[in-house]
């Protein structure tokens, strides 16, 4: 038999993966803003990170979850 996840767990861990996401797109578009050259690769991975963070955040919003991102 399979464990029951319960949803607390589950709705902890979106919020805690929703923090090191918005971490990683902060730091990647940090990189990319300081660089001296565009480069189209720096720039895809900026984007790939924000479309993760804003699907999770999306998710949180539609599961009606709230924290304290300071």
């Amino acid at each position: 038999m399979a464990k029951k996840i319960k949803k607390r767990d589950v709705d902890r861990e979106l919020l805690n993966t929703v923090k090191e996401l918005e971490l990683e797109w902060k730091q990647i578009e940090s990189i990319v803003s300081r660089s001296v050259e565009f480069t189209l690769e720096g720039n895809y991975w900026e984007r790939v990170a924000r479309a993760k963070y804003m699907y999770l955040l999306k998710e949180a919003r539609h599961r009606k979850l709230r924290a304290d991102f300071h």
